[in-house]
């Protein structure tokens, strides 16, 4: 029997910050392969990007916390954003917001028990006219109002 060359995720992200050893520059660069390989951005995984690109951890977790693209809780296999802009709050999305909350039994900014689903309130999708606007993983839906939004997730349980 031959012996498994499996990479963990772990060994994948030493290698990227390897090829990015105290390129400060690269930090958005190597936070965003980071998420991809990990799923999300846990203390641990900052810290390790911090020592190999020699970045203060307070900096790395000030470009975490500031994109809301990154996230340091994992996120759910279905990644549900509501746009909160101006068009799309005047017309409903808190609404919408709220009934997806009871619907999935969480709150904005967190992911159901089962993974399954992860709830982001966000401040443009840049869909104005179609407000108001939610998408699943990056899949948009217009025109949504608190019930067509928990008709759209159906699809996804």
């Amino acid at each position: 029997m031959g012996t498994c060359n499996c990479k963990t995720p772990w060994d994948e992200l030493n290698e990227v910050i390897e090829a990015h050893r105290g390129q400060e520059s690269a930090l958005i660069e190597v936070l965003h392969k980071a998420q991809e390989i990990m799923g999300y951005l846990p203390r641990d995984v900052q810290e390790a990007i911090a020592e190999g690109l020699r970045v203060p951890l307070n900096k790395v977790y000030g470009v975490v916390s500031f994109y809301h693209h990154f996230s340091v809780e994992p996120k759910g296999k279905y990644q549900i954003a509501v746009c909160n802009g101006t068009a799309c709050y005047v017309k409903g999305a808190p609404a919408v917001i709220s009934s997806l909350e009871e619907e999935l039994g969480i709150r904005a900014g967190e992911t159901t028990q089962d993974g399954k689903f992860s709830l982001a309130a966000v401040r443009c999708l840049g869909a104005c006219s179609l407000a108001p606007v939610m998408t699943i993983n990056q899949k948009a839906y217009g025109l949504v109002d608190a019930d067509k939004a928990k008709e759209i997730i159906k699809q996804y349980e």
